[in-house]
């Protein structure tokens, strides 16, 4: 599905108002809340409205258990990172137990710390269903999203559920969850905003499939839920009546 809005504060009003609500609806049934978050600027101020008066008591925090989808190999108080984001945002205003916020970090050097970050996972869901209740996903202008991008090996990953990566060109190696992880969740939501963005959505929503060169396209949960956030600039491209 995809839904469209005039500007970027109403998508994030509409976001946070749906991530609460799922929140309550997976404690009441299950008694926690698995959120996988995404890095990035995009995400920023929903995190920071998720913090404000008027969402944070919505959420049943003492339940919530707090991932990542991807991660830079940097420390945690480096600019760079999404976990200094996160919590900068959101994850030191609200009263979430420590032990519940899992952070991707790579002291034991990345394929290690890949290892590691998936033996936490499939011990968090021992005995479970390895499903989340909601994962959160940007789309870079090259098509990526999480660190899956274009032409990388891990767009071929069928096996493991995290592994590490270093992205021709770019000086820091990432973690990030694979495809087959990803697409366990109840409900993938991309939070997709600004004309420069209008391009690639177009290409990845209506163009023909090409997930090597589109790696966002290999996001089709199974068996839950895909939501599109974008607002009206970044949906400049799709077809009317979107």
């Amino acid at each position: 599905m995809i839904q469209v809005f005039p500007d970027v504060d109403s998508l994030n009003r509409s976001a946070a108002t749906l991530l609460a609500e799922r929140a309550r609806n997976s404690v009441s049934a299950r008694g926690q809340f698995s959120l996988v978050l995404s890095g990035g600027q995009t995400p920023r101020r929903l995190y920071e409205l998720l913090a404000e008066d008027a969402f944070r008591g919505q959420l049943p925090w003492a339940h919530v258990h707090v991932f990542w989808g991807d991660e830079r190999c940097a420390p945690s108080d480096d600019p760079r990172s999404n976990e200094r984001m996160a919590r900068d945002a959101l994850l030191s205003h609200v009263p979430i137990p420590p032990t519940q916020i899992h952070p991707m970090r790579c002291a034991q050097g990345p394929p290690e710390a890949a290892r590691q970050y998936e033996t936490l996972l499939r011990t968090f869901f021992s005995g479970l269903e390895p499903r989340f209740d909601l994962v959160l996903l940007g789309l870079g202008e090259n098509g990526h999203t999480a660190s899956l991008f274009p032409r990388t090996p891990v767009l071929e990953e069928r096996e493991r559920w995290v592994v590490d990566i270093l992205v021709e060109g770019q000086d820091l190696h990432r973690l990030t969850f694979t495809a087959p992880i990803i697409n366990r969740a109840a409900i993938v939501v991309f939070l997709v905003t600004g004309s420069s963005k209008a391009h690639v959505l177009h290409e990845v929503l209506e163009g023909p499939s090409d997930p090597h060169r589109l790696p966002a396209q290999l996001i089709r949960p199974a068996d839950g839920e895909l939501l599109w956030l974008v607002d009206r600039e970044a949906a400049a491209l799709l077809r009317k009546g979107t």
